[in-house]
């Protein structure tokens, strides 16, 4: 694998100071945020000047129990090419489920969610990261994630799921030492066993973060400095084998320039002054054990793993009960994150809902809204349903608002982006109204 060096997450909100830091061998971006007909001017003047971007993928579900879709498949492979990467990365987690194989209701999680370590979950894993192999012009790495809560039943460690995947499927890995720490805190699972079971030459890079703990409970924010015990991980790490690359994530709350740089200097100070005599790198697994199970039927594992996955889902986002053998507390907990999430990710895609019920209106409404409202087909279309259930249920209140949130359903709930004319999107939006089969919004 390429050696990277030490890079960091590029996102818009810190481009010109990413474009300005010292040091930066290379850029992470996460790929659904980049069109391969639009890429941002900063990361193509970083390629100019020989930087290496990754694409870094959210929405694939190589966990799921369905097959990985074309359409993203493509997309992500696109994204490879234009940025002219030397692999691509995604997550081990599910983060859709539903739909024909359990003959209900398609729902989304909008979260990277675990897969449960059991038999059925790396069979349909395995299977899945193949196809995605077929369809990438570039190696792949899938990442460890974090999570609030365990499957029960469990039949691996993380560290024999991880080193069996790849010798299954060849493929490599994206360690990121700030999950290790979520899961040891949320789930009493030690960190240095975690290290010691997986195949260290598989690594292709190493992901660190901060986030931050509130009743005893890790939530990885990406939003926080990096504490003292993701560092110590990052040592141990970097005592067992040097990593080809490692990047610091930072999504939200971004502080000045300097803090970043300070940030990459102590994760660079943690690699050098690791211990290198402990390391030892496991000789590179025999090929030919690689295709083991290509052949296999996974029909009974997808669709046992559909159904549990649903049951779950279904708890999370639609107020189910949650399934047996977890922990309610902690469903709860992830029910209400998830919730908050999507709040959050809404007000971005859709700025115009905040401003027109007010900020310390639109929180409140959209919680009431997501708590048994599971969303099913993105963040834009949630928006869509949110202002149109809001709407139907005679908000809001004041009457000026509501004439402005129900111009802006109109105009975005057509089959077709708004027209410049307001007629013609009025015109649009009644026919699309029709076509539904739903009745005319009440207006104020």
């Amino acid at each position: 694998m390429e050696r990277l060096g030490t890079g960091i997450g590029w996102r818009p909100e810190i481009a010109e100071a990413v474009e300005a830091m010292p040091g930066v061998d290379w850029v992470e971006a996460v790929a659904e945020n980049v069109c391969p007909g639009h890429v941002p001017d900063s990361l193509l003047r970083l390629r100019e000047r020989g930087v290496t971007v990754v694409p870094h993928g959210v929405s694939l579900g190589l966990g799921g129990a369905d097959r990985p879709d074309e359409g993203r498949l493509a997309d992500l492979a696109a994204r490879a090419e234009t940025l002219g990467s030397p692999l691509v990365t995604e997550h081990i987690a599910f983060v859709r489920a539903g739909g024909a194989l359990t003959a209900s209701q398609p729902l989304e999680a909008g979260h990277l969610l675990p897969v449960p370590r059991t038999r059925d979950a790396l069979d349909v894993l395995c299977e899945n990261i193949r196809i995605t192999q077929d369809a990438l012009p570039v190696p792949l790495a899938v990442e460890n994630i974090a999570a609030l809560f365990s499957w029960p039943g469990e039949e691996m460690t993380e560290g024999q799921f991880l080193y069996e995947l790849v010798e299954r499927t060849g493929v490599h890995l994206l360690i990121d030492v700030a999950n290790l720490h979520t899961n040891h805190v949320n789930r009493g699972e030690d960190p240095a066993k975690a290290l010691g079971e997986l195949p260290v030459e598989a690594i292709a890079y190493v992901h660190v973060a901060g986030g931050f703990e509130r009743d005893g409970v890790w939530h990885d924010s990406h939003a926080h400095p990096v504490p003292r015990p993701v560092l110590d991980i990052l040592a141990d790490l970097a005592s067992r084998v040097s990593p080809p690359g490692v990047l610091l994530e930072r999504d939200e709350n971004f502080p000045a320039p300097r803090e970043l740089e300070r940030e990459l200097d102590q994760i660079r100070r943690t690699l050098t002054t690791a211990p290198a005599e402990g390391r030892t790198v496991r000789p590179p697994s025999d090929t030919t054990s690689r295709d083991t199970g290509a052949t296999q039927d996974t029909a009974p594992a997808r669709q046992r793993l559909a159904l549990a996955q649903a049951a779950l889902l279904s708890a999370l986002v639609a107020g189910t009960p949650a399934p047996e053998g977890f922990d309610r507390v902690r469903l709860k907990v992830q029910s209400g994150a998830l919730c908050a999430k999507r709040a959050d990710v809404v007000a971005k895609v859709a700025p115009e809902l905040p401003e027109i019920l007010g900020a310390a209106a639109y929180r409140p409404a959209f919680l009431s809204y997501a708590r048994c409202r599971p969303m099913t087909g993105g963040y834009r279309r949630d928006a869509l349903d949110f202002a149109e259930h809001l709407l139907d249920s005679g908000g809001p209140g004041d009457a000026g608002a509501r004439r402005e949130l129900e111009r802006w359903w109109r105009e975005r709930s057509g089959p077709t982006p708004p027209a410049a004319h307001p007629g013609a999107r009025l015109v649009r939006a009644a026919r699309s109204v029709l076509h539904r089969g739903r009745p005319a919004l009440r207006s104020a």
